[in-house]
């Protein structure tokens, strides 16, 4: 994110979950609404942007971009990241609710995500966190394009840099006595560990006990590992490009030991053959799991 605008990396990650739910059948993960938020005028933007090598600086010749180039791109180095997360997030968020009939759903970094017009539980409240740049942003979007907000979607604007996350989140009607589903996705490559574990010990804080959370991060290889030095090279790169600096990379063990000091115990532990596994449906289109990248469903007890 860069000064007062919105995360383009929300918006890339919005557009290859559209990108596959449209061209490619969803067979990973279906966003069928993701395409409808971002609309046809910030569709052909960003797949201009990502044709031109993911600056928003190049210049364009064409009114329309290549979708195959920019499919290969994508497959290369976003969906990779986005579809399985995506998938696994929401399966396991399914599971929670078979066991609570009453819960809440906080996302955290919601970007332009699309649950809150997917879902159909009217027993869930849905807490959507996001910098207020990025959720002006999408709010403008919504109301662009006519679409009404449900009555148990929040909308929480915080710049965790200096907001009182929990005092929003309070604020906006989180109940902290109801079970809690919790999503951190594509935030923790740009964090420290210690600013990860104090997102963490918050929503210790807040969540009530049988609470989950889900998140994906890169291992201690990330920033080192020959193998896979050149396509996460590229990656970070590319956020860097956009305003968005990946920090490091997290060992099992870190994460695992961040978790235990603040009440939560790892329940599944995907590691990159699982998530490649995830994108098996899709292996039409040669998606290939990133060899440092690991999501994480721990529960608190």
């Amino acid at each position: 994110m860069t000064g007062n605008l919105e995360s383009i990396t929300a918006k890339i990650c919005a557009f290859s979950r559209a990108q596959h739910s449209d061209k490619e059948g969803g067979v990973i993960f279906n966003d069928y609404l993701a395409y409808d938020m971002l609309g046809p005028e910030e569709y052909e933007q960003i797949g201009q942007m990502i044709e031109g090598r993911f600056s928003p600086y190049a210049s364009r010749t064409r009114k329309k971009f290549d979708h195959s180039f920019v499919a290969r791109e994508l497959r290369t180095y976003i969906s990779p990241i986005t579809l399985p997360r995506a998938e696994f997030a929401e399966k396991s968020l399914h599971e929670f609710l078979k066991r609570h009939e009453k819960a809440q759903y906080v996302i955290c970094g919601a970007g332009m995500d699309t649950f809150s017009f997917r879902n159909h539980d009217k027993n869930l409240q849905i807490y959507e966190l996001d910098h207020p740049n990025t959720q002006k942003y999408k709010l403008t979007q919504l109301k662009k394009l006519g679409w009404k907000i449900p009555d148990n979607a929040h909308y929480v604007s915080v710049d965790f840099s200096k907001d009182n996350m929990i005092k929003r989140l309070l604020d906006a009607g989180f109940d902290q006595n109801i079970p809690t589903f919790i999503t951190i996705l594509g935030v923790t490559y740009y964090l420290t560990l210690d600013v990860f574990e104090d997102t963490i010990r918050k929503f210790s804080m807040i969540a009530a006990p049988e609470s989950e959370i889900v998140f994906d991060y890169p291992d201690e290889h990330s920033f080192g590992l020959k193998q896979n030095s050149e396509r996460y090279l590229r990656l970070r790169q590319i956020t860097t490009g956009l305003g968005e600096i990946m920090k490091q990379g997290f060992s099992l063990q870190e994460m695992n030991d961040a978790l235990n000091r603040n009440g939560f115990v790892i329940i599944d532990h995907l590691q990159p053959a699982q998530i490649q596994l995830l994108m098996a449906a899709g292996e039409e289109y040669e998606h290939v799991a990133y060899e440092n990248i690991h999501l994480l469903h721990a529960l608190k007890k």
